[in-house]
């Protein structure tokens, strides 16, 4: 969300926080967090809304639980036709048939969310093209990689960090479909 991470700490209801507690990272209200703080630590389970987790790696993962809150300052989002919704829910990577709109200046290999049509977030993806690339693809290409099915292990894109789960890779970028 670049920049707009701002915007996710100083909230009109309030002020909110990132707390790490062991390798989860969660999102709370500086008040409910003083409210926490008065909880023994080995007694606290968790606390606020998780965002995600710290792999053995030192790698981030994103959880579905994050989306909500990251979805309306996200910097690229493509919006999905009715009918490729179900098959992303699913588990498939979106066709580039199954594009409704995605916004512009789009890179390729980056994190996106994924929308309905109706502007209701529906998970992560990884741009499999760029803006320019979509507007000329095949309608069978892919252009957005479920998340899940995506882990980049290469050291020439050094900010993309999409790994889901799995064992680690040999080195090459590739879906576990392509396994």
């Amino acid at each position: 969300i670049g920049a707009n991470v701002k915007l996710l700490i100083d909230r009109p209801d309030g002020t909110y926080c990132f707390r790490q507690k062991k390798e989860r990272v969660y999102y709370i209200s500086e008040k409910n967090l003083q409210l926490a703080l008065t909880i023994a630590p080995e007694h606290l389970v968790s606390f606020g809304t998780c965002f995600g987790k710290f792999t053995k790696t030192g790698k981030f993962r994103l959880h579905i639980t994050a989306l909500s809150y990251l979805a309306p300052y996200a910097q690229y989002k493509i919006w999905m036709k009715p009918s490729a919704e179900q098959q992303f829910l699913y588990g498939h990577h979106i066709l580039k048939s199954g594009l409704g709109r995605i916004t512009e200046n789009t890179p390729k290999y980056h994190g996106v969310i994924v929308l309905s049509m109706n502007d209701l977030p529906l998970g992560f993806g990884v741009a499999a093209k760029t803006t320019a690339e979509c507007k000329h693809a095949d309608p069978m290409a892919i252009a957005i990689f479920d998340h899940k099915k995506f882990r980049v292990r290469s050291p020439a894109l050094p900010g993309l960090n999409c790994e889901s789960s799995g064992s680690p890779g040999t080195g090459s970028t590739q879906s576990r479909e392509d396994k």
